[in-house]
C-alpha cells in the first residue's frame, strides 16, 4: 500500500530550500535558514546531491560556482570537503543530510527532493536513494520524498516502500530543462504516477492549470506546488494546489 503524505504537509507554508535570506546571512539549504524556518513553524523543503564518497549533501545545483564560488562538480567534492567549503552570504559549509536531521528533529515536516543523478531522468539512480534511506532510519517526524525522475522514486519505493514519496512536475519546456524533447514530452503528462507508487505531486506553480494536475486532484491525490514569489502567486496557486513552496516573503501561517 502507498503510504499516504502525512497531513502536516497540507498545513504551514513549505519554505523552499529553507527559509532563506541572504541578507541576514542565510543562503538557501543552509543550517541557518533551516533554523529560521523551524523558529516560525514553516514546513522546509531542500535539495539533495551527492558527493564524491556517496553521501546524501543539502545543495541544489550540480556545480558548486553559484553558492560557494568555487567551480567543479559536487559529485567530486567529498563530504568532509564540503562540509568545509563556505557558502556565499553565509557562515558554514554544506550540510549534510544527517546534518540536516538532527537539527530538524521532527519540529516541522521535511521535505526533500532528490536531484536527478542520471543526467537526462533515466535508470541510471540508486547511491543517492540508498544513502537518504540510511540516513533516515529511525527518523522520527513528518517527512517525503520526492524527484523529477520517475526511475529515482521507483528506487525509493522499492528500497524504503514506508516512506511517503512524490514526483516533482513541471510544463517540460526542453530549452528551460536542457532535456531532450522526448524525455520531456514524455514526462510532462506524468505517466508514471501509479508505476511508481506516488502519492503526491509538487507541480511548477504557473501550470498548476494543466488538465493532468486537476485529473490528479479529482482524484484525492494532495498537490503541492513550487515556487511562489508573491502573496498575490500564493493566493493564485492555491486555487488549485493544496499547499506552496515559497520564497522571498513570508507565506501567511494559518497557525
Amino acid at each position: 500500500m502507498t503510504p499516504a503524505l502525512p497531513a502536516a504537509f497540507l498545513q504551514a507554508p513549505i519554505a523552499h530550500r529553507a527559509l532563506h535570506d541572504i541578507s541576514d546571512n542565510r543562503p538557501e539549504n543552509s543550517r541557518a535558514a533551516i533554523r529560521a524556518a523551524i523558529q516560525v513553524g514553516y514546513g522546509i523543503e531542500i535539495d539533495l546531491q551527492l558527493t564524491a564518497d556517496d553521501r546524501a549533501v543539502v545543495f541544489h545545483d550540480y556545480d558548486l560556482a553559484r553558492l560557494t564560488g568555487q567551480s567543479g562538480p559536487i559529485r567530486q567534492v567529498w563530504s568532509t570537503e564540503a562540509s568545509k567549503l563556505p557558502l556565499l552570504f553565509g557562515d558554514d559549509g554544506i550540510p549534510t543530510l544527517d546534518e540536516v536531521l538532527d537539527i530538524v528533529a521532527g519540529q516541522v515536516p521535511l521535505l526533500i527532493e532528490l536531484k536527478d543523478q542520471d543526467g537526462a531522468m533515466g535508470p541510471n539512480v540508486g547511491p543517492l536513494e540508498h544513502d537518504t534511506v540510511r540516513a533516515l532510519q529511525g527518523y522520527d517526524g513528518p517527512v517525503a520524498l520526492m524527484s523529477f525522475n520517475p526511475n529515482s522514486v521507483a528506487e525509493l519505493a522499492r528500497i524504503a516502500p514506508h516512506l511517503p514519496r512524490g514526483i516533482t512536475t513541471c510544463a517540460y519546456e526542453p530549452k528551460v530543462e536542457l532535456l531532450p524533447q522526448d524525455v520531456c514530452d514524455h514526462l510532462r503528462g506524468i505517466p508514471d504516477f501509479d508505476r511508481v507508487g506516488a502519492s503526491f505531486i509538487s507541480h511548477e506553480a504557473a501550470d498548476l492549470a494543466r488538465l493532468r494536475v486537476s485529473e490528479l486532484k479529482a482524484q484525492g491525490v494532495p498537490i503541492l506546488c513550487w515556487t511562489v514569489r508573491t502573496p498575490e502567486q500564493e493566493a493564485e496557486a492555491r486555487k488549485v494546489a493544496d499547499n506552496v513552496t515559497f520564497e522571498g516573503y513570508l507565506a501567511d501561517h494559518p497557525g
